[in-house]
């Protein structure tokens, strides 16, 4: 089986998504975002702060296109659809699956967190703009778009899994 790649935005339930869904179809399930920080011994949020954005734009893809294409769920960080070759990448290389969550939904699961560099000032505005700039890139690199707002883990993992 081609691997699986779990795209959208922050918020939107890829990681648990992703390792509900690796149980149920006795897979192994890698996240782009805990592989980089294991690599370079260093949150997100110390990778943006001391080296910006674009350096971990960077590790990103060269994270992507190391790990396995095959019998493995992969849940992604939100921007990695921002270069092309992570799309393609992903699109040629297994099933894109967008998990679509509102930004209203978006907003109330992150209140609360810190660990997000993008989102350390204006949360409301911030989301609202990723979501509108992002929701084309998502769209156009996905083979199939799951909406999660509103449904619980297990209802998006069975949706997810009907379509194979």
């Amino acid at each position: 089986m081609q691997a699986i790649y779990l795209t959208g935005l922050m918020g939107a339930g890829k990681t648990t998504v992703g390792k509900e869904l690796a149980s149920k179809l006795g897979l192994i399930v890698m996240d782009t975002d805990e592989q980089i920080v294991k690599q370079e011994g260093k949150s997100i949020n110390e990778i943006f702060a001391l080296h910006g954005e674009s350096y971990f734009r960077e590790l990103e893809s060269k994270m992507l296109a190391g790990l396995p294409t095959e019998n493995i769920v992969i849940t992604t960080g939100g921007g990695i659809i921002l270069a092309e070759e992570n799309r393609k990448f992903m699109k040629e290389r297994g099933t894109v699956v967008y998990l679509d969550a509102n930004p209203e939904e978006i907003l109330v699961r992150l209140q609360h967190d810190q660990s997000r560099p993008l989102l350390a000032k204006d949360k409301q505005n911030v989301i609202f703009l990723l979501y509108k700039d992002r929701l084309p890139l998502y769209e156009e690199s996905c083979h199939l778009k799951i909406t999660t707002t509103g449904k619980d883990i297990e209802a998006i993992v069975n949706e997810i899994i009907a379509c194979f």
